[in-house]
């Protein structure tokens, strides 16, 4: 284990967890690595003291005609975001956004960004009383405006919360995803679908290519709750645009980079060049937290008692004039050829786990997709695999998002119907977390 303090910001550590014993012949390595950030400083609500990291927020709400039925959706969400907006440190930068099929700045207005104090949080709240609903949804041109409106701000984070409760009906889908191309790496984005109106695979994208988080909230009473939560967390981030690079020796072949904890995600094809057999991999902004990572190896086979270097794992963060900040914290990803066969065939609990995770999650996507599609056989197999996967990894939160959409008969060994009647909020709950994972009990 390495570790490293940045000196106005926590500490970062790298574990790795593997067998590194192949039999003679042997060429994949797996390892779990484990990367925690401690000692940042407390989560949200204070203002920004010395040292602390600069940060802009803005805030995405939606309000297409859509939002008027129930009257609850507009009420909610003028509501929570007059809860994030109280959750904000002082000094820290933010602006509201009204999408519709355009996107029009509720606050502060004139291309600029307010600073927090009980003054622009009180004109906040007063904007925010006459967000009225009316017209489509283009959610490219709601995030086009709040990353020209967050790139003005001299800055550490830049962060923006996305409501929607509807589809993306006016503007295509590569419309979106170019808009999504262009934003990543400039700012973070949390995404949020109320109600049961919105598309689950376009919400979770957006929270993906923008690494944040994504989440259903089915009533919009809950809006409050999670918005106060997701700035909370926002306003906990110490370290921006930190990147995971992987370095590894010739001949070898990096097979994939996946984040594994707390939420599945996979990295292999957001890799950037930097060097000689060296990629950086995007993770976002921390704060004080640790997630886990599967890294998978392809390593040229070497004789009996050889050891080699599989893959070095390092934590940088790119800086404005090209170069980068290392951030010390290493960690080294072995490889050691044996004829011992007991060694070299056990599996470290830690890749089984999570090699079971991404599984669980893949086969909730799978199951959910073919009950949509009307292959209800191949629906009750996956789903019932996902069961099976859930109890056996003791992911209790999954397991009960499960039954509701699934009755269980034997968790065990899989052996699932699918219910006759789910309501329109349970699958889609499921399918929204289908990718957060339970840690592996070290």
């Amino acid at each position: 284990m390495a570790n490293f303090a940045k000196p106005d910001g926590p500490r970062f550590s790298v574990d790795v967890y593997q067998n590194e014993y192949l039999p003679e012949g042997g060429s994949q390595v797996d390892a779990i690595v484990t990367v925690t950030a401690t000692g940042g400083g407390t989560l949200g609500g204070a203002a920004v003291a010395p040292g602390r990291p600069s940060a802009a927020v803005a805030v995405m709400v939606d309000c297409s005609g859509s939002m008027d039925y129930p009257p609850a959706k507009m009420r909610g969400a003028r509501e929570a975001t007059a809860a994030a907006i109280d959750t904000l440190r002082d000094g820290t930068r933010f602006a509201v956004i009204g999408g519709t099929h355009v996107a029009q700045e509720v606050y502060p207005g004139g291309g600029r960004l307010a600073v927090a104090d009980a003054t622009t949080r009180e004109q906040a709240r007063q904007a925010l009383r006459r967000l009225t609903a009316g017209g489509g949804t283009a959610i490219g041109t709601w995030l086009r405006l709040a990353d020209r409106l967050l790139s003005a701000a001299d800055v550490t984070l830049r962060h923006g919360i996305l409501l929607t409760d509807g589809r993306n009906e006016h503007e295509s889908p590569a419309d979106l995803r170019a808009t999504l191309d262009a934003c990543a790496g400039r700012f973070t984005c949390d995404a949020r679908g109320v109600g049961t109106d919105w598309d689950v695979k376009e919400v979770t994208g957006i929270a993906s290519a923008l690494l944040g988080t994504a989440d259903i909230v089915a009533d919009p009473a809950g809006l409050a709750a999670d918005f106060t939560r997701m700035m909370e967390t926002a306003m906990g981030k110490e370290v921006a645009d930190v990147a995971l690079r992987v370095w590894t020796p010739l001949g070898a072949t990096l097979r994939f980079v996946k984040q594994v904890a707390p939420a599945v995600e996979d990295l292999t094809h957001r890799r950037t060049e930097t060097g000689p057999r060296a990629g950086d991999y995007p993770t976002g902004s921390w704060g004080d937290e640790s997630r886990d990572y599967h890294l998978s190896v392809t390593v040229p086979p070497a004789g009996l008692g050889q050891e080699m270097l599989a893959a070095r794992v390092s934590l940088v963060v790119p800086q404005p004039d090209g170069t980068v900040q290392n951030l010390g914290a290493q960690g080294l990803v072995r490889a050691l050829w044996t004829d011992d066969m007991a060694a070299s065939t056990a599996m470290s609990p830690q890749v089984a786990h999570y090699t079971g995770q991404a599984e669980l999650a893949q086969a909730i996507q799978q199951g959910i997709d073919l009950r949509k599609a009307g292959d209800f056989d191949g629906a009750t197999a996956k789903l019932g695999r996902a069961v099976q996967l859930a109890n056996a990894s003791g992911n209790a939160d999954t397991a009960k998002l499960l039954a509701k959409v699934v009755d269980v008969v034997d968790a065990a060994t899989g052996t699932v119907r699918l219910k006759t009647r789910v309501t329109e909020a349970d699958e889609m709950t499921l399918e929204t977390r289908s990718t957060k994972t339970v840690r592996v009990k070290k």
